[in-house]
């Protein structure tokens, strides 16, 4: 177990909910910012968020669900990792740093578990964060025992997307995170409906959202983009994979396509996929209540549940000091799920 001395550095992060506590925890490849919520004696599940955000941009929307976060924080510690120099109060990471890699960023998830003396783990990230944990889940198979994915990504770049991304990158190096970059990046993680237009106006986590996009250093945002637009295809891997998966996906995300491609690709006996309706791509801040019920089910199937009204804090059942090898087998993960759509009313929210 991992303390405050030596290779990290704890802060307390006043003032914002959910939080915890923030780690920076040294890696081979720089500094990496991970936020612990919850008691560190349960088990563990990693978060990694999308591109140019951090875990209060990505996950606040769910985790603020009362239901959800009972659900999580019941039978979780939480691990919520940011991506270099995308967490509060980040320094800007300088351009002659070496760059780096999809893979790199794989490895310093596994530093990250060293240090704080974790086993397997339940996984969640959204869009390019998914990438990054399917790799992870692909490379260190005996350490992630699930992962949920919002609309995620497992190929290369197409060409439209490399030239979009090619664009920002641009735009990124010589003008920082202007009006067009954000643009851009609210076109990726929000449906048009929740954006507004000119009648419409544009809600307000879009709104707190471009406030945290204004908080990035464009030079760390352009690094990450940098890697993950040259990410290599792993979908030929995906039927390899030894843990239950379970994908969400905005009906409206630009990556619906590819979230359906890759489920296809991941062994149906022990994925499922829910399509959430008039959607974009963050459906952890755009629709997190459509992601309730099917987290129920699929924690379900590793003996994990919500607290109940007359008991609200028991241990959960999985710790790791009694995870057993038979629980970590596909075979007897519990409940088999099929393929399903949720359709949310418009009008509700957390």
């Amino acid at each position: 177990m991992g303390d405050s001395s030596g290779d990290s550095v704890s802060v307390d992060m006043e003032g914002v909910s959910l939080c915890g506590k923030e780690h920076l925890v040294q890696t081979r490849h720089g500094y990496l910012s991970v936020a612990v919520l919850g008691d560190q004696d349960k088990p563990a599940l990693v978060t990694y968020p999308d591109l140019a955000l951090n875990h209060m941009s990505c996950f606040q929307g769910l985790f603020f669900c009362p239901e959800a976060c009972s659900l999580l924080l019941h039978n979780f510690c939480i691990y919520h990792i940011s991506p270099p120099g995308h967490e509060f109060g980040a320094s800007a990471i300088s351009l002659d740093d070496p760059a780096y890699s999809t893979d790199d960023l794989v490895d310093q998830i596994a530093e990250v578990l060293n240090f704080f003396g974790l086993g397997a783990v339940m996984c969640m990230g959204v869009t390019a964060g998914a990438y990054i944990l399917t790799q992870f889940a692909m490379k260190y198979r005996s350490r992630v025992m699930g992962l949920i994915l919002v609309s995620p990504i497992c190929k290369a770049p197409c060409w439209t997307e490399w030239l979009y991304n090619k664009v920002m990158s641009n735009l990124l190096y010589f003008y920082g995170m202007c009006g067009v970059v954000k643009e851009i990046l609210l076109k990726r993680y929000f449906s048009k409906e929740v954006r507004g237009g000119v009648q419409v106006p544009e809600s307000d986590i879009v709104q707190a959202c471009t406030r945290s996009l204004d908080e990035r250093w464009s030079s760390n945002v352009w690094r990450f983009l940098e890697a993950i637009n040259g990410r290599p295809d792993i979908s030929d891997g995906l039927h390899k994979l030894q843990c239950r998966s379970l994908i969400f996906v905005g009906e409206n995300s630009p990556f619906n396509s590819e979230a359906l491609y890759m489920t296809s690709k991941l062994d149906r006996r022990y994925s499922a996929l829910v399509e959430v309706q008039a959607c974009g791509s963050m459906v952890t801040e755009e629709q997190p209540y459509a992601m309730l019920i099917p987290l129920e089910y699929f924690l379900m199937g590793y003996g994990l549940y919500r607290p109940s009204q007359s008991n609200v804090s028991p241990r959960s059942p999985l710790s790791p000091s009694c995870i057993t090898p038979e629980l970590l087998s596909p075979e007897s993960m519990g409940l088999k799920l099929k393929p399903i759509k949720t359709r949310i009313p418009h009008d509700i929210s957390c």
